[in-house]
């Protein structure tokens, strides 16, 4: 906290992200420590803890979600059981709670289809949802040589066809 006390006036606010910020106890405390600085206060999250989420949620200024796959297949793409209700309850939080939010989704076409963006992008519109990010994957650190080998960019008509479902629709290239 040191070091954020002589950036006051220097700074806005303060990101927590890496990792899973929500897997650390401290983090309530933590944000409670930065907002008595009068830091403003953000959150990556792929919404794995949905309790902890909401427990924080009041105390966030923005906060980025991460929605990985269609609700019913997120086990098959995170490995993770149970993930897919958990993530699905995190985007209800963060849409109940009024907090400035934005949901974002990687694509790699190995990963998600065309189907499952589409299934997505019905599922988002089914919770009134009308922004989304779509991130292209980015090979850098990526070990996996099948991914790395497969053209990856997102068709324009694709994008064109999620529009009819969630109209603002930001498209993040890799860097």
């Amino acid at each position: 906290m040191t070091w954020l006390r002589r950036r006051q006036g220097l700074l806005d606010g303060v990101v927590f992200s890496g990792g899973e910020p929500t897997a650390q106890t401290s983090l309530p405390s933590a944000i409670t420590q930065v907002r008595e600085l009068n830091f403003e206060t953000a959150l990556h999250t792929s919404g794995i803890y949905p309790t902890r989420l909401a427990a924080v949620l009041p105390s966030l200024d923005w906060i980025g979600l991460d929605i990985k796959a269609p609700f019913d297949q997120y086990e098959q793409i995170t490995g993770l059981r149970g993930s897919g209700a958990k993530a699905r309850l995190s985007l209800e939080s963060v849409l109940a709670s009024g907090v400035s939010y934005e949901l974002r989704t990687t694509v790699h076409p190995m990963i998600l289809t065309q189907d499952h963006l589409i299934t997505m992008a019905c599922e988002l519109r089914s919770y009134g949802v009308r922004r989304w990010v779509l991130q292209e994957f980015r090979q850098q650190g990526c070990p996996d040589i099948e991914l790395l080998n497969t053209p990856t960019g997102l068709d324009q008509a694709l994008v064109a066809r999620l529009r009819e479902f969630v109209p603002d629709i930001t498209i993040r290239a890799a860097t």
